[in-house]
């Protein structure tokens, strides 16, 4: 059977997009085994990271199907435009967009009378990272998914703390110095409610949703080491795989 591998981030410079044939029954963690063997390179790299198949987080004994893409997901750093955060009537907005994300338009339309405060978070991209000055940064996102996980996590941060509303914006493409990265804004009743909320939007978005971050600094270029995913997605390749 076919299978499209889809590797994202720093595996793209080493395994590239490719088609890979695998015996009828080859899990997830079978095909880790035979790129590990078909690939000269840094084979650490697949320690760690997450998996998807069709676009949804896949354990290492999933069973693979004939034409399914499989997503290769290294820690990510942290889809549709941004004109699907305007109506902020909807409990839930996420965008991801190449254009400057209008933070202070989307603050003011998510406030309403029934609301105690709106917290935010706006992400912004810094002028120096370990001591080395940056010149600008490059986001990429495996889009499809990234926005299914936005979305869910919106929504699992309204039922977790209660607030009234989610917006959840991530900019794509190249961002210089002092431009928003990210936008997150909360509306609720209550300013604790809201607070926690954002931060647990935010800190979870930085493990989990497929986003990476490339850096360019005066002296070099380098992807951002991610944090690691949570237990429950990332994948360990077994000592013993059956591989086709």
């Amino acid at each position: 059977m076919q299978i499209h591998v889809l590797p994202f981030g720093m595996l793209k410079n080493w395994i590239g997009t490719s088609t890979m044939e695998l015996n009828e029954g080859a899990t997830v963690a079978d095909l880790l085994a035979h790129i590990e063997g078909d690939h000269s390179g840094p084979r650490a790299a697949l320690k760690g990271i997450a998996v998807s198949v069709n676009a949804e987080y896949a354990a290492p004994g999933q069973v693979l199907r004939d034409g399914d893409e499989v997503g290769l997901l290294p820690p990510v750093s942290g889809g549709s435009t941004s004109s699907a955060a305007r109506d902020a009537d909807q409990p839930v907005l996420v965008a991801l967009t190449r254009d400057v994300i209008e933070s202070e338009r989307l603050i003011a339309s998510a406030k309403r009378e029934e609301d105690g405060a709106v917290v935010v978070f706006d992400g912004i991209v810094r002028n120096h990272t370990r001591n080395r000055q940056t010149l600008y940064l490059d986001y990429e996102a495996y889009e499809e998914m990234a926005v299914r996980q936005m979305d869910a996590l919106s929504r699992e941060a309204i039922s977790r703390y209660g607030v009234r509303q989610v917006t959840l914006v991530h900019r794509l493409g190249r961002l210089n110095v002092g431009e928003t990265s990210v936008l997150v804004v909360v509306a609720s009743a209550h300013r604790g409610a809201a607070f926690d909320a954002c931060r647990w939007i935010i800190d979870t978005l930085k493990k989990t949703v497929p986003i990476w971050k490339r850096e360019t600094f005066v002296d070099g270029v380098v992807w951002a080491a991610g944090e690691p995913f949570p237990e429950n997605i990332a994948v360990n390749r077994p000592e013993t795989p059956n591989v086709s």
